[in-house]
């Protein structure tokens, strides 16, 4: 299955099918030297198999985690580029999840001012969100994504197959994002997760989350209005990833509990029971909310005493809506404090 997303920067072709990345030559031009970035929590046998289509592959191999999202992972696969004598003509390959995708589309943005770049995502959260849409980026003095570009990949190749080796959490770590664009786009993806069987609809899934991705980057590509509403849930979520008490938590599993307090109470009666369906969190103790209330007043959607967030009334339909600062904290302690 082909999904084109055309935007002002690029038009390029998500390929959603199981075992392309068997035969990603067909999709991709490998006939030229190809930087192969992957991290060591992603089965080797995966990027092995697309060196192997190479005429001339370089396998780099960096350590998995939000750590390595890094400058000095960003010097080491330009020092690859330049060691291995990369030309505007050749081309990187993310073989990953979404650490690997941003930080090897922010190489490939940067090098000789842009070579090719290609994605194919293996977690299901980089497959269902961050591989669409051109972001790439890397933390910088503990600040998450702050240095980056909007670089659009070349393609997108999506094989739902390399998901049987996720353990069960990271699958459910995905499907918050999903769960997330269904709340606020696609009320028959909601009833899936309502009602249907996850495994068994796990590529419709994956389908429809990216045809709300697709739809929303191309009406605003660099985040300027509407491409906002993918923030639904963000706003608590990334108050709880900076707060030190939560580090357990993935980032899925953050926004799964970041969505509870920004929906009506008879959206969230039905979110969350389809959370525990899921396996994902929805409340935390009070300790640990004091500290992500701290965090949450760095937010840049704050402004001045309020704050700018996305908010579902209904499922399927959204609306941003402005609150006090203080009212959005009364919000959250009440919908998620144990």
């Amino acid at each position: 299955m082909l999904i084109p997303v055309k935007t002002q920067t690029g038009i390029y072709n998500i390929v959603l099918e199981r075992g392309v990345i068997n035969k990603a030559n067909e999709y991709i031009d490998l006939c030229r030297k190809v930087l192969v970035v992957t991290d060591d929590g992603v089965p080797a046998e995966y990027a092995q198999t697309v060196a192997q289509m190479c005429e001339s592959p370089f396998v780099v191999t960096i350590s998995q985690g939000e750590q390595s999202k890094n400058l000095k992972s960003f010097e080491l696969l330009l020092s690859k580029l330049v060691e291995y004598g990369f030309t505007r003509s050749d081309c990187v390959v993310a073989v990953g999840g979404g650490v690997v995708g941003d930080l090897s589309g922010f190489a490939a943005s940067t090098y000789m001012r842009g070579i090719d770049f290609y994605n194919i995502p293996t977690t299901l959260l980089s497959q269902v969100d961050s591989s669409v849409g051109g972001k790439t980026a890397i933390d910088f003095m503990g600040i998450k994504n702050i240095v980056g570009a909007f670089y659009p990949p070349k393609a997108v190749l999506i094989d739902p197959e390399t998901l049987s080796t996720l353990p069960r959490r990271q699958l459910s770590n995905g499907l918050a994002e999903a769960l997330k664009m269904s709340m606020t786009h696609d009320k028959e993806l909601f009833e899936i997760f309502e009602n249907g069987d996850i495994d068994e609809n796990i590529d419709i899934i994956i389908e429809h989350s990216l045809r709300i991705k697709k739809s929303v980057v191309e009406s605003d590509e660099k985040e300027n209005g509407l491409r906002r509403v993918l923030n639904f849930g963000h706003t608590l979520a990334h108050a709880i990833e900076s707060a030190n008490e939560m580090e357990s938590l993935y980032h899925g599993e953050s926004v799964a509990i970041g969505m509870v307090p920004m929906c009506d109470e008879s959206v969230r009666e039905r979110l969350i029971t389809v959370l525990k369906k899921l396996g994902l969190p929805y409340c935390f103790s009070g300790e640990d909310l004091d500290t992500v209330i701290t965090a949450c007043s760095h937010d840049k959607k704050l402004t001045g005493n309020d704050i700018t967030i996305v908010y579902v009334n209904d499922i399927g339909s959204f609306e941003f809506r402005k609150m006090p600062f203080a009212e959005f904290i009364e919000t959250v302690r009440k919908a998620v404090n144990v």
